[in-house]
């Protein structure tokens, strides 16, 4: 048969009323060879209604899936948001469903769970610098004294602003620890050269604070000048945002640099006399010259 010659028609009885076009003759045959009437109807086997059904069903891993978005209210942090809800999801949804969390609060954890491993490597690439540099394994631990100082000092001033720790302040954090360890190598390099010319370990340290103390006073207001207008929230598109990182580098800069000039000294003295006293003594962490 030529299938260019059929006819395409409604064919009510095999769909229960559906307009659904099926084959039902044969062209210029005068008995149609191809009446698809013949066959079973639908509704004899199955039964047909209409109801309300979703356009598009979404998956997660293979799995149908139904997406519940949410907003903050005005002072609530994301973290806390996420610590309830995973506390509550378990007493509520059954067994059959699972929830977890994608999109800005998943991110939010990934990132900071990043940026914790990102600043412990930056400590270990840091101490391994030193280390390489002042030929010890105690000295630059006194150069690194002073990054909980600082971090201690840039979170206490989130806290006080009622501010949260978001990604902005994570990096005023990274920016806050190059700053302040700069201040203790400034101090630190400079009381090692003294003592090796031969000066005791506390004249050495005294006489690197009155050197260095200009020096370490001018660079750390030359950067509290330049984050002190990002804290403020000085700025056109996004200045908003970007107030906490400004208020972690300036509260951390203050609160270290008055807090440092006292306690580095002491942590060096600390250190000289456990390199003299103990690890000069066993050949693997002993200096060169004893």
């Amino acid at each position: 048969e030529n299938l260019y010659n059929l006819n395409f028609v409604q064919d009510a009885a095999l769909t229960g009323g559906a307009p659904v076009k099926t084959l039902s003759g044969g062209g210029a045959d005068p008995s149609p060879a191809y009446s698809l009437s013949n066959l079973v109807p639908f509704s004899s086997i199955s039964t047909t209604k209409q109801v309300l059904a979703p356009v598009a069903i979404n998956h997660l891993d293979n799995f149908p899936s139904v997406t519940i978005f949410f907003d903050l209210k005005e002072g609530v942090a994301i973290g806390d948001v996420v610590d309830w809800v995973n506390s509550i999801a378990p007493t509520v949804l059954p067994s059959s469903v699972e929830g977890r969390f994608i999109g800005e609060a998943v991110t939010f954890k990934e990132t900071m769970n990043s940026l914790m491993m990102l600043i412990g490597v930056a400590v270990f690439v840091m101490y391994v610098i030193l280390g390489i540099l002042y030929e010890s394994y105690v000295h630059p631990l006194t150069v690194l004294s002073a990054l909980p100082i600082a971090v201690v000092g840039g979170l206490a001033s989130l806290w006080l602003g009622n501010m949260e720790l978001s990604i902005y302040s994570a990096i005023g954090i990274f920016m806050l620890m190059g700053i302040v360890k700069k201040n203790g190598i400034m101090m630190i390099d400079f009381a090692i050269m003294r003592q090796n010319q031969g000066m005791s370990p506390a004249d050495a340290v005294h006489e690197a604070c009155m050197e260095r103390f200009r020096p370490i006073i001018m660079t750390t207001f030359a950067a509290l000048m330049g984050m002190l207008p990002i804290a403020l929230g000085w700025g056109e598109a996004d200045a908003e945002s970007r107030i906490p990182l400004g208020v972690v580098v300036v509260g951390g800069l203050v609160f270290s640099q008055i807090i440092t000039l006292y306690v580095t000294p002491v942590i060096y003295l600390w250190f000289d006399w456990l390199q003299r006293r103990v690890l000069d003594k066993i050949p693997f962490f002993a200096r060169g010259e004893i």
